[in-house]
């Protein structure tokens, strides 16, 4: 601290605050310390933030995690409170001690902010400051900086002299190789992103060989991440490069005998195919998905079987189907009879997808059938995947070639003994009602609709009645006065007051879809009739309901029939039914006035 600023200068007023609070005993004032280090560098000026309060935070790197973690993300937009670019280098110092600590989450905060500062050094700075640092990293004694460096070779790789450039992939090839898996991990995760910025004749001299080696690793967990790295690798090189220095690895990896090594070949398999081009796909991956599809886990049958319909989307045009028909196909069937309910349910998220690829005469001859035997699959969640897939199919083939089998599915679904799957069954209705068309839903799904609005389960109920709106908006108003209405005004006079409730739920949704002349002569009448209903939460949804539909009716049907029936209810014994009774009163008073 300048020790001449004595008497009562101001300026030294917030970095000995900062000083005290940073020693302070309680972890929360020292963080709230670290999260108003902005303010304090703008009060004391750029000179002053360079010269004092980084080399005393650099001091102070001993603290809890939480601290750590705030001051990482802190210094990583500190460049304009240093004096900018040109000296955005005094930020190493703090930035490298941290990447050293050995919590994960706030290394990895202080790597993200050195990559972001990184940007902000010139190409001398970044030779003569940040590659020194990432050398320094890359050969610390300690894991946890060896696997900091990692991250940081591709934002300064681009912008320095071929000198630094050799030095660089020399000091990330030693990473690839440690001793320690954590670090190989780390290289492995960061390959990529380096490929992306070397150039291409290094890249195969250097960083290939890497990969390779990696893919190799007696750790799963390195050997998994060389995965994702192959995707980067294979968008670089030439299609004759792909061929001789990746497929090789790409072959090894997606049967190697970990399951997470192939699961991540399975879950990159749609990228893997984009980056090596048709014909690689046909000759390599062609069999490798077929392997993967029929792998011995069910983990990486499931990652396989959800790219299906990805992976025959990209194949080459020309011979798209030919490979489907003749290599995907059979496989897939096997898996629609999979023991293991995540892969069956995977693919029944996608196979419907297949429809539009194949075209009407396929889809009919080959996929149909798969199709119904996952509709009748036990496993309720195979089935809600192909009914939400409908939608597709139905564009190729139309719904009629699917209704007879689909019905049987429909209705062992809508009464399932779990809610929740009866719940999602509700949700499809009006997509399936707008499939199907009116006269094949009145005649085998309006019982349904009807069946659910006295469901046990309220949550069931009352999606039954918001079904029941989409449906009138879908079928019109002339078609709920035939098919729904008399059945929900059949409701008002059920011996269950909860059925009763429904009734006036549903006229709720319904009065608005149906609108006003349908509200006043068929429903109005039932919801007055209820006022003299004997449960008293009958009666007040009864002053609620007139409330809701009042927007929609005539003033002269508010002041002839509504205002009686809800002064009626203000008078009641019952205090919550008074309650509601006055609210609605109010309610409609300030409608009248707008």
């Amino acid at each position: 601290m300048a020790a001449s600023d004595t008497t009562t200068d101001e300026s030294l007023y917030p970095i000995a605050v900062l000083i005290d609070e940073l020693k302070n005993e309680d972890v929360q004032l020292r963080l709230n310390s670290i999260k108003k280090l902005s303010t304090i560098a703008l009060a004391l000026g750029v000179e002053r933030t360079r010269i004092e309060l980084i080399p005393f935070l650099t001091d102070t790197i001993y603290d809890e995690d939480e601290v750590l973690l705030a001051l990482a993300e802190q210094l990583g937009s500190f460049t304009p409170l240093v004096g900018g670019p040109e000296h955005v280098h005094c930020l190493l110092s703090p930035l490298e001690s941290l990447a050293t600590v050995e919590e994960t989450v706030v290394r990895d905060k202080a790597v993200e902010s050195l990559r972001t500062i990184s940007a902000q050094h010139s190409p001398s700075d970044l030779e003569a400051h940040f590659v020194p640092l990432v050398t320094r990293l890359a050969s610390g004694d300690w894991f946890t900086s060896r696997t900091s460096a990692c991250g940081l070779f591709s934002v300064c790789y681009p912008r320095v002299n071929p000198t630094f450039k050799a030095d660089l992939r020399t000091h990330f090839r030693n990473l690839c190789q440690d001793d320690t898996p954590m670090v190989r991990r780390a290289a492995a995760s960061k390959l990529g992103e380096f490929a992306k910025v070397v150039e291409v004749e290094f890249l195969k001299s250097d960083l290939i060989p890497m990969f390779v080696n990696l893919a190799q690793d007696e750790q799963d967990s390195v050997r998994l991440l060389a995965v994702e790295a192959c995707v980067s690798i294979a968008s670089i090189l030439q299609q004759e490069d792909v061929e001789q220095l990746v497929m090789p690895t790409l072959r090894q990896c997606s049967g190697d005998q970990s399951w997470r090594v192939r699961y991540m070949v399975a879950d990159k398999f749609t990228e893997l195919q984009k980056a090596v081009g048709t014909d690689i796909t046909k000759q390599d991956l062609v069999p490798a998905f077929q392997t993967l599809l029929k792998d011995t886990e069910a983990e990486v049958r499931a990652a396989a079987a959800h790219k299906v319909k990805d992976f025959c989307q990209s194949l080459d045009p020309y011979q798209r189907e030919h490979i489907i028909m003749n290599s995907i196909l059979p496989v897939v069937k096997e898996l629609v009879a999979d023991p293991n309910t995540h892969v069956k349910s995977a693919l029944a998220s996608v196979i419907m997808g297949l429809s539009p690829i194949l075209g009407k005469h396929n889809t009919i001859e080959h996929l149909l059938p798969l199709f119904l035997t996952q509709l009748k699959d036990e496993c309720p969640e195979v089935r809600l995947n192909i009914i939400s897939n409908l939608d597709c199919v139905n564009e190729v083939i139309g719904i009629q070639q699917l209704s007879q089998s689909l019905l049987p599915a429909i209705v062992e679904l809508a009464e399932d003994s779990k809610w929740r799957v009866r719940l999602a069954i509700i949700e499809y209705m009006p997509l399936l009602a707008g499939q199907l068309g009116v006269e094949f839903f009145d005649e085998k799904l309006n019982a349904l609709c009807m069946t659910w609005l006295v469901d046990h389960v309220y949550a069931i109920r009352e999606a039954a009645t918001l079904n029941l709106k989409k449906l009138v908006e879908k079928f019109g108003p002339e078609w709920a006065q035939k098919t729904v209405i008399p059945k929900v005004l059949a409701m008002s006079r059920d011996q269950n007051y909860l059925h009763r409730m429904t009734c006036l739920f549903c006229i709720n949704v319904l009065a608005e879809a149906c609108g006003q002349d349908v509200t006043v002569k068929l429903m109005l009448p039932t919801v007055t009739a209820m006022a003299g209903d004997k449960v008293a939460n009958v009666r007040f949804n009864v002053a609620k309901t007139l409330q809701k539909i009042s927007p929609i009716l005539d003033p002269v049907t508010i002041s002839m029939q509504v205002k009686p029936v809800l002064d009626r209810l203000n008078g009641d014994t019952d205090v919550d039914v008074k309650y509601f009774a006055s609210e609605a009163i109010a309610g409609i008073a300030g409608q009248e006035k707008h």
